[in-house]
């Protein structure tokens, strides 16, 4: 059963990775890029921990947290920015 469902869930996601990135390129205004942003590194999470499923790996897993810190400390830094103009006060 994973041999099938596995494949289509990281085809899909990659098909969401192109999606995030067409809007990161021409989103509208600075806040949507910095969703899309957000939303692209919430997605390289779940093809990474797809992608550690598959491989039975748990290296994987330790790199998808390190990657979900990353991201939410890099969307809490772009917000701060967007409303004050300075990350550090």
């Amino acid at each position: 059963m994973f041999a099938y469902v596995i494949p289509l869930c990281l085809a899909m996601l990659a098909l969401a990775v192109v999606l995030n990135l067409l809007r990161l390129i021409e989103g509208p205004d600075m806040p949507d890029r910095v969703l899309a942003l957000d939303t692209l590194s919430i997605n390289a999470l779940a093809l990474i921990v797809l992608l550690g499923i598959w491989l039975r790996s748990g290296t994987f897993f330790e790199v998808a947290l390190l990657i979900a810190v990353m991201g939410f400390v890099t969307t809490v830094a772009l917000g701060k920015h967007l409303l004050h103009g300075d990350i550090i006060d």
